[in-house]
C-alpha cells in the first residue's frame, strides 16, 4: 500500500513538472515577433511561501512550507501548480499535504496585482498515531495579491487565501482554509 501511495505522489509531481515545462516550451514554438504595443507573453515564475492553515479535523492549526510554479500564457492568464506540506502544528502525527494545479487569472499587468485561482488535485492525510493514510480529491478556490517589482523578475506574494474542500474525505467533507505569503522569481 505504501509503495502504491509513493507512486501516486511521484506521478503528481511529474505532472506538475510536465505541465510547467510544456507551457514554458510552447513559447519557443512561435514564428513571429510580438507587436511593439504588446507586453510580455509567456513567462514562468517559481516561488516559495510560508502558510498557516486551520483544519476541521481535530481543529488543528498547521504551519507549512509551500512551493509553487506559475506558468503564464499571457500576462493575465496562467496555470499555477503548488505543493503544500502541512506537517507542523499537528498533534499525534496528523499531517495534511496537498498537490494542486489549476487556472489563475490576474486582474492587472503590473504593480499591485490581485488574482483569483481554482486549483484541484490530491490531498494526502496522515491520521493520528500512523493508523492510516488516505488520498483524497481536493478543490481549492482562492485568490490573493502580489506585488510585481519594477524589473518584473521578482513577484512578492503579499497574501494568498485558499478555502479547500475535500468532498470524499472518510469522515465527511473536510474544509481546511488558510493564508500564505512568499516570493517568486521569474525563470523564463
Amino acid at each position: 500500500m505504501i509503495t502504491v501511495l509513493r507512486k501516486h505522489r511521484q506521478r503528481l509531481l511529474a505532472l506538475f513538472a510536465a505541465v510547467a515545462l510544456t507551457i514554458t516550451a510552447a513559447g519557443t514554438a512561435t514564428g513571429q515577433a510580438k507587436p511593439a504595443g504588446v507586453g510580455p507573453g509567456l513567462y514562468t515564475t517559481v516561488g516559495i511561501a510560508g502558510s498557516v492553515y486551520r483544519s476541521d479535523y481535530g481543529k488543528l492549526t498547521f504551519f507549512a512550507p509551500t512551493i509553487y510554479i506559475d506558468a503564464n500564457i499571457h500576462r493575465y492568464v496562467g496555470i499555477e501548480a503548488e505543493a503544500r506540506f502541512l506537517r507542523y502544528g499537528g498533534k499525534n502525527g496528523v499531517t495534511q499535504d496537498t498537490y494542486l494545479i489549476g487556472p489563475k487569472y490576474s486582474f492587472k499587468p503590473e504593480g499591485w496585482v490581485p488574482y483569483v485561482k481554482m486549483p484541484v488535485g490530491l490531498g494526502r492525510m496522515k491520521f493520528p498515531y500512523d493508523l492510516a493514510t488516505g488520498n483524497y480529491f481536493v478543490l481549492a478556490p482562492g485568490g490573493g495579491l502580489e506585488y510585481w517589482t519594477h524589473n518584473d523578475n521578482i513577484h512578492i506574494r503579499v497574501v494568498d487565501v485558499e478555502y479547500q474542500m475535500w468532498p470524499q474525505f472518510t469522515f465527511g467533507t473536510l474544509h481546511p482554509y488558510g493564508v500564505s505569503a512568499g516570493v517568486s522569481f521569474r525563470i523564463w
